[in-house]
């Protein structure tokens, strides 16, 4: 904990100075530009994959980048997509799964996972990708699951009311991206042809 102290006030000696005058913009106004859903993973950092300044995105993270299907009730990731889509009006929305991912590493080999109890429930929303890579070799099995597993979410997603009516009027675009944490590459969705290439350049 004390080096997270430290951190603070690092940022509050070095870094907020330098920045204040974003951060006096940013205390009245928060207009993000798109809604990255990502995995809880502590390798992947939205901001910095994207190098996009604070306020830029508006950052959803789930153990495996999970978005359960719409259904009736509240919860956290429901919530946070009726926000940004409805209320913020977020342009683009983003599912990034990531290589080396515990969370389809645990489906694709099949791990015990009784003792996590929780842990267990949370990933059956990631059934549909399980199902896909049955055929997968072993060898590929933890890559087919992450990138299936985009699809899936991408899927899940647009079950949500806020979504699927952005989508109709054209006013959302939905992105489904892979980033290996080894050599920083991100893949893309091609949505015509449900597979992943590099990331284009702008």
């Amino acid at each position: 904990m004390h080096h997270l102290a430290q951190g603070v006030q690092r940022f509050r000696r070095n870094v907020f100075p330098a920045r204040a005058e974003l951060f006096e913009r940013l205390a009245t106004t928060h207009r993000p530009g798109a809604l990255f859903i990502g995995c809880s993973d502590a390798r992947v950092v939205p901001e910095l994959i994207t190098q996009r300044e604070p306020g830029e995105l508006f950052v959803i993270r789930t153990a495996g980048n999970l978005v359960p299907a719409h259904a009736p009730g509240a919860d956290a990731v429901a919530a946070g997509v009726e926000y940004a889509v409805d209320v913020l009006g977020v342009a683009d929305v983003i599912v990034c799964g990531h290589s080396a991912c515990g969370a389809m590493t645990a489906l694709a080999e099949g791990r015990d996972l009784s003792a996590l109890p929780a842990l267990a429930d949370w990933l059956r929303h990631a059934d549909a990708a399980r199902a896909r890579c049955r055929t997968a070799s072993a060898e590929d099995r933890v890559d087919a699951m992450v990138r299936a597993n985009v699809l899936a979410q991408l899927a899940n997603l647009a079950t949500y009311p806020s979504v699927a009516r952005a989508l109709d009027r054209g006013a959302v675009r939905l992105h489904g991206w892979v980033f290996d944490i080894g050599t920083g590459a991100v893949e893309e969705l091609d949505a015509a042809n449900g597979r992943f290439a590099a990331l284009p350049a702008a």
